[in-house]
């Protein structure tokens, strides 16, 4: 099969899913989307196991690919029909994921903000619009160990943890004559952005998020606006609706490829992925 790199069409898509719907699906979930799988997870009609990861994989990408692979090659191919990843490429964190005996399925999505608003059309919309954007969401918030100060950058979608670091933390990595540098180089975050956006989930029951992510835009001076978010690629991907082109089906044998064009992703040789990420 010939490997999906950026001339890979859309149109192809619906030729590389399963003959048949899997009765049994794994779900490999960042824990962002911990209440959105488990309530998609519920109502599917095929039988769902969720296995959730800690959202700090994201800051260092090689460490989310080596835990993946590990649960991905540890999955009974006689149990399960298909492993669905609740992730987008994240910092190019899936690249190189390898399906084993068992399928891989997962959105074509540069990250979770793509499955936060529901598709690449209402990202891709978003980010040219509006690319000085700082996203939130109550999922990602309440999943994030540091509070909202105005001397620090707070937890939002795709940012960093790294971020957060306190100047003993600093001191300890770097030495008392850098972390002051350190700290002044990362107090200029804020420049690089002029709107901060809260994606309304459904899941900001007390409203507390909300006013959190409405405090931090009014402190840094930017624009506040709440956005609608859009559950629709969750529910399909554990309902194995994965017909047309929003998901990738990648069969036994094959890796995940980034493909520096709309579909986002592909399926390669795991030898032309190694070779395109040397």
């Amino acid at each position: 099969m010939e490997g999906m790199m950026a001339g890979f069409k859309l149109s192809e898509a619906d030729a590389l899913l399963p003959p048949q719907r899997p009765r049994r699906l794994m779900v490999l979930c960042c824990e962002v989307f911990t209440r959105e799988s488990y309530l998609r997870a519920a109502h599917s009609p095929l039988t769902v196991d969720v296995e959730l990861l800690d959202k700090a994989l994201h800051d260092t990408p090689l460490d989310l690919r080596k835990r993946l692979q590990e649960r991905i090659d540890q999955v009974d191919a006689q149990r399960y029909g298909a492993i669905a990843l609740v992730y987008g490429l994240c910092n190019v964190g899936l690249a190189g994921l390898v399906a084993r005996e068992v399928p891989l399925v997962l959105p074509r999505a540069h990250d979770c903000i793509t499955l936060y608003l529901g598709s690449r059309q209402r990202y891709d919309e978003e980010f040219q619009s509006q690319p000085g954007t700082y996203w939130y969401s109550a999922d990602y918030l309440e999943r994030s160990q540091h509070k909202l100060t105005h001397d620090q950058p707070p937890t939002a979608l795709g940012a960093s943890s790294k971020l957060h670091a306190t100047y003993e933390e600093l001191v300890a990595k770097y030495g008392e004559d850098n972390a002051q540098y350190v700290l002044e180089v990362m107090g200029q975050w804020t420049q690089h952005y002029r709107r901060a956006a809260f994606i309304e989930t459904g899941w900001d029951i007390d409203g507390e998020a909300k006013r959190r992510a409405a405090e931090q835009a009014k402190q840094h001076g930017w624009e506040y606006k709440e956005v609608s978010g859009d559950s629709t690629l969750v529910r399909r991907l554990l309902e194995g609706d994965w017909t047309g082109d929003d998901f990738l089906f990648v069969p036994p044998g094959m890796a995940i490829m980034p493909t520096h064009d709309e579909a986002v992703v592909g399926a390669s040789t795991p030898e032309e992925v190694n070779a395109a990420l040397a």
